[in-house]
């Protein structure tokens, strides 16, 4: 098994964004109305969760796509050496 940095970018992005779409999903089907924030039956740890997740989600987007910037910096610097 061969294993790239593209290869490891890619599955971290794509990772993260069936993370990000189960978190939407997740917020956007919670019972959520305008006096539920007070009231006593409030948990916090539905919507908190979720907006971690997309927040963790958006960290490793962003870590795979410097993963794929700095394997094309590299190919560059290669083929630079080489000519």
């Amino acid at each position: 098994m061969n294993i790239t940095p593209t290869s490891s970018a890619l599955n971290l992005i794509s990772g993260a964004q069936n993370k990000a779409t189960e978190a939407a999903e997740k917020i956007a089907t919670l019972p959520v109305k305008n006096d539920e924030v007070g009231s006593p039956d409030y948990k916090s740890g539905d919507l908190i969760k979720p907006i971690l997740s997309l927040n963790e989600a958006e960290l490793e987007t962003s870590a795979g796509v410097k993963i794929l910037k700095a394997e094309k910096e590299m190919i560059g610097s290669l083929l630079d050496v080489r000519t």
